[in-house]
């Protein structure tokens, strides 16, 4: 049984732009993408609900050949089943027969996906979402220096030799960590000109450019009215 067609619950310059980005790759323009206004409260609608009880996004949507409906949460378990759903495209080690590049590669996929993610989501919750009276700057400075001191001399170290996050090839990895990158980047983080370097070679890709061509959609700060419904 196979994918009839994907459809990506989406909001610009998200989590869900890894999994656009990497949509991009493996089959151009041929998938359905449905933006959720965040700001606007969309997430919190009792039909997205139904699809994602997380009141977030990404949300990944396949319909089956068969015709069933299978949903997915998580960015770092798409990226994974994507690329390994077309390994014609090339964009991940094969699972089998086991070895160290894929064990690299599943390594930088989980890592941007969890321990990253979470300093930069609690960074960015405490500055632009939350409301100022429930914000925490301690919370804040604690995570950039973790994030500085502890995670960013391992991507410095994968990416001083001028190539991709698991070496000189271009991986669905780089789609999540290159989202994860550009994210800590906004916050001031990720200065050293190593990422400068790998930012710049990953965003001539076109499919990246397809990703973020709604970037302008985006701010980093919720609106006032809005920001009681983060909870972080």
């Amino acid at each position: 049984m196979g994918v009839k067609r994907f459809k990506l619950y989406h909001y610009p310059a998200t989590r869900s732009a890894r999994v656009k980005w990497l949509l991009h790759e493996l089959l151009g323009d041929d998938f359905d993408v449905e933006v959720v206004p965040l700001y606007e409260g969309a997430q919190h609608e009792a039909k997205y609900l139904e699809l994602n009880p997380n009141h977030n996004v990404p949300t990944l949507e396949m319909l089956m050949d068969d015709g069933e409906r299978v949903v997915m949460l998580e960015s770092g378990a798409m990226v994974t089943m994507l690329a390994d759903a077309f390994p014609e495209k090339g964009l991940a080690p094969p699972p089998l027969p086991l070895g160290p590049a894929r064990a690299r590669y599943l390594q930088m996929v989980h890592f941007g996906g969890s321990w990253m993610d979470m300093m930069l989501w609690q960074i960015r919750v405490h500055t632009h979402l939350l409301p100022p009276a429930a914000r925490d700057e301690r919370t804040v400075e604690r995570y950039r220096k973790k994030f500085k001191a502890e995670v960013e001399p391992q991507l410095i170290e994968r990416l001083r030799p001028g190539g991709y996050i698991c070496g000189e090839a271009f991986t669905a990895a780089d789609c999540l960590m290159g989202q994860t990158v550009l994210w800590a980047k906004a916050y001031g983080l990720c200065q050293n000109e190593v990422f400068s370097g790998y930012v710049s070679r990953f965003t001539k890709r076109p499919a990246f450019t397809a990703a973020y061509a709604d970037l302008g959609d985006f701010t980093l700060e919720a609106p006032p009215e809005r920001q009681a419904r983060f909870n972080g």
